[in-house]
Order: structure tokens, then sequence, then C-alpha cells
């Protein structure tokens, strides 16, 4: 029976922080939300960080459109596709069903917030929160989860796998997530809160959905085998 435990893609450890970490996410994506809604400008905080960051010249303007060519369609695709070709070949399928799911819920979430927030840029296109940054954030963080897992052996969830998993995790979100926030912003196609708003989609989006990907394997392991008995 200890492969159970070993196949959950939420670290046993993280879970509280995480959940924590997702639901204060998901606060600020919702006060975000509302403060910015159907506006087509930046506001303050926004206005001096465009300041410093935006237009940005060669070569970080290259720079700039690699990062943003990996949250394209092509460029994503890429990046998951090899990241669940890594899993299965890991033989871990679970692990490949949460990329997939967790990636693909946050997009989904940010595209529809787009829609309800109806914040735009550059006089029509829908720009809160940002897709890119909430892709590259989810991504980094539901690899950097499986990370995590796979190292963890403090099945108790005391001592230092519980510090230094969260760490590794947050690290990777704020590393991808600033990286993409920053070549959005620089390239002009969002506003900085847009970036944030973006980040804190796939902080919230990614635990919720590793809690139901295991919650639903481990139901349908626990049938399959009720039903060999």
């Amino acid at each position: 029976m200890t492969g159970r435990p070993a196949a959950a893609v939420l670290p046993p450890p993280l879970r509280v922080w995480l959940g924590l970490i997702a639901a204060f996410a998901a606060l600020v994506v919702a006060v975000l939300g509302i403060r910015y809604a159907d506006e087509g400008e930046p506001g303050m905080v926004d206005a001096r960080i465009q300041a410093a960051v935006d237009g940005v010249g060669p070569p970080w303007r290259y720079v700039a459109l690699a990062a943003d060519s990996l949250g394209e369609p092509v460029g994503a695709a890429t990046l998951v596709v090899a990241t669940v070709t890594g899993c299965l070949l890991l033989r871990r399928p679970r692990a490949a069903v949460f990329i997939v799911a967790g990636v693909g819920m946050t997009v989904a979430t940010a595209t529809l917030l787009k829609h309800l927030v109806g914040r735009t840029i550059h006089g029509g296109y829908l720009s809160y929160p940002s897709g890119h940054t909430a892709f590259a954030t989810a991504l980094a963080l539901a690899v950097a989860m499986l990370a995590t897992r796979r190292r963890d052996r403090d099945r108790d969830g005391l001592g230092p796998g519980r510090t230094a998993g969260t760490l590794l995790v947050l690290a990777a979100a704020l590393v991808a997530g600033a990286a993409m926030g920053w070549a959005q912003v620089a390239l002009g196609a969002h506003y900085p809160t847009d970036a944030l708003g973006g980040w804190c989609t796939a902080l919230a989006v990614i635990p919720a959905t590793a809690w139901l990907v295991d919650r639903t394997a481990d139901r349908l392991a626990d049938a399959g085998r009720r039903e060999r008995r």
C-alpha cells in the first residue's frame, strides 16, 4: 500500500500552506479584478512600473520576445507536451494528468476572468489577468510540486520537509511569473497589475487542481480494488 502516497501530486507537507496561499491569491485576483473592471488605462502603480520597464531596447527586447513566445500556443503546447512526456517516461501518469489539467484550468480561468473583468489595453484588447503569466507560473508551480513530492521523505509532514518544499514551490512560481510578467510589461502587452493577477490566478488554481486530481485518482483506485475483491 506504499504506492498511494508516492503517487500523490499534492505533497502532504505542503497541503495546508498551499491551501492558504491559494485562498489569499484568489482574494487578490478578485480585489484587483473589481478595482480595474472595465477600465482601459493604467493605474498609479502600473504607470510608475511601466515608466521603468515598458519599451526596452535590444538586447533585452529579444529576451522579452523569447519569453513571450513560450506563452504563445506553439511554445506553450511544446512545453506542456515535453513535461507530460517526461512524466510518462517516469511512469507517473497521475502527474501527467495533473500537468494537463492544472495548466488547462489555469489558462481557462484566466480567459474567463478577462471577459468578466473587461479591462482593456491598447484600445480594446482584454488584459486582466495576463494569460501568459498565468501559464508560465502554473507550469513552473506544477513541476516544482512534483519535484518536491518526489524528493520528500518526511511522511509526517513535519520538520524541514514542509519548509524547504514550500520555499522551493514558491521560488519556482515567483521566478517564472516574474520573468513572464516582466516580458509582458516590457513589450507593452499588459499592465503590471495584469501580470500580478495572472500570477495569483495560477497560485489559486494549481493547488486546487492538484487536490482534485488526487481525490479523483484515489477514488478510482479504491473502486478498482473493491471490484477485484
